[in-house]
């Protein structure tokens, strides 16, 4: 009969120490064991018995299962993805070993995993200040522009927080046990949810009350807009150390930078109790990426499902990769989310031929559109008008459009390209400054880096004449 393979766990029994704020004596002394034995343990130079487990188990007063905990699986997995970056194609990385690596080295792991998102955001920062024309770098680097400081913290980590999303689901079952979100933040909290007039609200959607022990409400806002801003209570209650110790590690040149993208990770995180991760990528896959569908279910908008729908790429777990991007109707662009490599995440505006600038002369209804930039990458993309404010007559309102787009690779996952063969893509550009397209009518400004044509004796129907190559 095959013998059990010896388990190790000498990293996992280390950090276990210093969590306890233990020396290795101490734990020798607690386990009745030698310090060189706890030593030779944690350098997984003797296997971790049988034995072994139990009496650490009763000795401090641990489950089996969270002692043993996961493996590595999940440090595995985010390892893997790390290492599927363009800049380590050439090298070697065989999947067993970096499981070993993971399991047996985590904090080397953890090490790696914060210089690769350092590394993103770095690129990105770069990327920016090399798009602010008329600005020297070093003007450019000192007037810090908190919209883009926060788009690049989450553009560097593709939108995907698992801690989050591992507390969302924790709450989720929590105030799916209470009842419901007002029920539970009696419970939790002692906090009562009151709707109160606009006019009593004096421009608030909500606010916490804490004289009164209360949170309250706008009554005008919609089913969907209520259940949302509720969880976003939540979020802020329950995880104000999550978004500390994920903002400990970016990059801010003042407070309103922070402070915008640690309003980012609260929408986030009440997201991920209104739509817990597990739940929501199981029925996304069910119901094909509707986004309407998935909105009835989950008792969401439209725009709050899109968006997170750009937030599935937790390690193992992955789903379709998406970028969001919400415009008005002068086409300035409030919202834009990374999750699918699309280049207007960083590069800003975008193509007047896309359909998102369309969807206001069809409200409400789903524009499908397959796109192809200049370097022959292929993306699909649907667009939808959404409605924010209003409530009531004369209450404001405004309209905006949404466009979800995922690399045509994954186009046929979804429900709008079902039985239909893909289409001939729309020819657009990043921007007009970016896009060397000679004969596109749409075009607002000649590109970068080209020599403009004389129109002594001729002219072109695009509005900018250049030279090719």
């Amino acid at each position: 009969m095959a013998k059990d393979r010896p388990v190790y766990m000498g990293p996992r029994l280390r950090r276990l120490r210093r969590e306890l704020g233990l020396t290795q004596a101490d734990m020798a002394e607690d386990l009745e064991i030698s310090a060189s034995y706890v030593a030779l343990l944690e350098r997984n130079q003797r296997p971790l018995t049988a034995d072994m487990l139990l009496r650490l188990a009763r000795t401090y007063k641990m489950d089996m299962s969270e002692l043993a905990g996961d493996g590595g699986a999940e440090q595995t997995a985010r390892l893997q993805a790390v290492l599927k970056d363009p800049m380590f194609a050439d090298i070697d990385l065989p999947v067993l070993a970096t499981g070993d690596v993971a399991v047996n080295y985590p904090g080397i792991t953890e090490a790696l995993l914060r210089l690769h998102t350092a590394y993103r955001e770095e690129q990105l920062a770069l990327a920016d200040r090399g798009l602010e024309g008329g600005m020297e770098r070093e003007e450019a680097t000192e007037a810090a522009d908190p919209v883009a400081e926060s788009r690049r913290f989450l553009g560097a980590r593709r939108n995907s927080f698992p801690l989050l999303d591992d507390a969302g689901e924790k709450l989720a079952q929590e105030i799916e046990t209470a009842g419901s979100l007002s029920a539970w933040l009696k419970a939790k909290h002692n906090l009562r949810v009151r709707r109160l007039p606009p006019d009593v609200m004096a421009g608030s959607m909500r606010r916490l009350d804490r004289h009164r022990d209360a949170v309250l409400l706008d009554d005008a806002l919609d089913g969907a807009s209520t259940q949302f801003q509720l969880a976003l209570q939540v979020a802020y209650l329950e995880m104000r150390r999550d978004f500390d110790a994920l903002l400990k590690d970016g990059q801010f040149a003042g407070e309103s930078g922070r402070r915008l993208t640690r309003r980012a990770l609260a929408s986030y995180g009440a997201a991920a109790i209104l739509m817990p991760y597990t739940a929501f990528a199981r029925a996304v896959e069910a119901r094909r990426y509707d986004v309407e569908a998935l909105a009835r279910q989950f008792g969401t908008s439209f725009e709050q499902t899109a968006h997170r729908l750009t937030t599935l790429q937790k390690p193992g777990q992955e789903r379709v990769p998406f970028f969001f991007l919400r415009v008005d109707h002068a086409g300035n662009v409030s919202k834009r989310l990374d999750g699918a490599g699309f280049p207007f995440a960083r590069h800003g505006g975008s193509c007047p031929l896309w359909s998102v600038h369309h969807a206001f002369e069809r409200p409400r209804e789903v524009l499908t559109q397959w796109l192809e930039l200049p370097d022959g990458q292929r993306f699909f993309s649907i667009a939808r008008t959404v409605t924010a404010g209003g409530g009531g007559w004369g209450a404001p309102k405004i309209e905006r459009a949404i466009a979800l787009c995922c690399a045509a690779e994954h186009a046929h996952r979804l429900i709008y390209t079902a039985g239909e063969a893909a289409a001939e893509p729309t020819p657009i550009g990043v921007t007009c400054r970016l896009c060397h397209r000679s004969q596109c009518m749409a075009r607002s400004a000649p590109p970068i880096g080209r020599d403009m044509l004389p129109e002594d004796f001729r002219r072109t129907h695009a509005p900018f004449g250049f030279a090719a190559g």
